[in-house]
């Protein structure tokens, strides 16, 4: 299935411009200030390490907020794979413009490509012992980022979750101590039909309730992959389900684990290690060519 990997512009629109404001506000870039007017230059941001390229789009729109004026030039969209040494976005134009775009443009660049990076990493360990399993990202996204994290997420190859509470219904153990679980989900289908309805487990019996009660998703929480295995036979074994329902493995799934999961029949795999814990992709900005005029 195809997957949009760019983030809303509006949403980068928005998170580049608070970033840029608490970089150069009050009185903008001082340092830069230092540079003559006429510097022009040509740099790329360059990969350090292996990984996979997430957030070109924030890189884009921070050169364009900072200045209208610098060209850039994307070399290696989201969702490619880079070695060290690979150039990944070119810009060129006024040197105090590039310098004050350099920090801003790396942390997104960095931060999403990491999350990119890591999810591809589970994406592989997954699909190599059940290539139908999808690896899945969870709401534990940095506030006012989910968007563009979420984005990084599809361009490791992986599956975006709930974007917000209003996409699906995730019956959790909080909801539990006031409702039933078959009435939770008759509940949620006659007031949001046709709305994903989603059951977190941690015992067989409650799989099962679930699974009668009709639920898109059960989520196995806090499972082995043995406990897994038969929870997803019994959801599948039972008659009666008017649709196929699938199973969600979640809870401390590691890279070492999230292939035995795969294995033991989970449809679905959620980690909200991909957005909270992802380590960044070492990038830095180089300086390829410096004139005192003109673009050269």
């Amino acid at each position: 299935m195809s997957q949009v990997l760019h983030p809303p512009q509006g949403a980068v629109r928005q998170a580049v411009s608070v970033a840029l404001a608490e970089d150069l506000l009050p009185l903008g870039d001082l340092t830069a200030a230092l540079l003559p007017r006429a510097a022009i230059g040509r740099a790329a941001f360059v990969s350090r390490g292996h990984g996979v390229v997430a957030g070109t789009a924030c890189v884009v729109e921070t050169c364009r907020q900072v200045d209208h004026a610098l060209v850039v030039r994307v070399l290696r969209d989201d969702g490619t794979e880079v070695a060290p040494e690979d150039e990944i976005i070119e810009v060129r134009g006024a040197m105090a413009s590039i310098v004050t775009s350099e920090r801003t443009a790396l942390n997104f660049l960095c931060h999403l490509s990491g999350i990119a990076s890591l999810t591809a990493r589970y994406v592989a360990a997954a699909g190599a012992r059940n290539p139908a399993t999808r690896v899945l990202d969870t709401r534990k996204t940095t506030p006012g980022l989910r968007a563009l994290e979420k984005a990084a997420v599809r361009a490791g190859g992986g599956f975006n979750h709930r974007g917000s509470l209003s996409e699906g219904v995730l019956v959790k153990d909080n909801h539990l101590g006031h409702t039933g679980i078959t009435e939770a989900v008759r509940r949620a289908r006659e007031l949001w039909p046709g709305r994903m309805v989603e059951v977190e487990c941690d015992r067989v019996e409650q799989v099962r309730e679930a699974a009668e009660a009709g639920a898109t998703i059960v989520l196995c929480d806090n499972m082995s992959p043995d406990e897994l295995r038969h929870c997803a036979e019994l959801v599948r074994s039972i008659a009666g389900v008017s649709s196929r329902t699938l199973v969600e493995a979640s809870g401390g799934i590691s890279l070492d684990t999230v292939g035995e999961f795969a294995a033991a029949g989970a449809d679905l795999v959620s980690v909200g290690a991909l957005t909270h814990s992802a380590p960044v992709l070492d990038v830095g900005l180089d300086l390829k060519a410096a004139e005192v005029s003109g673009l050269g």
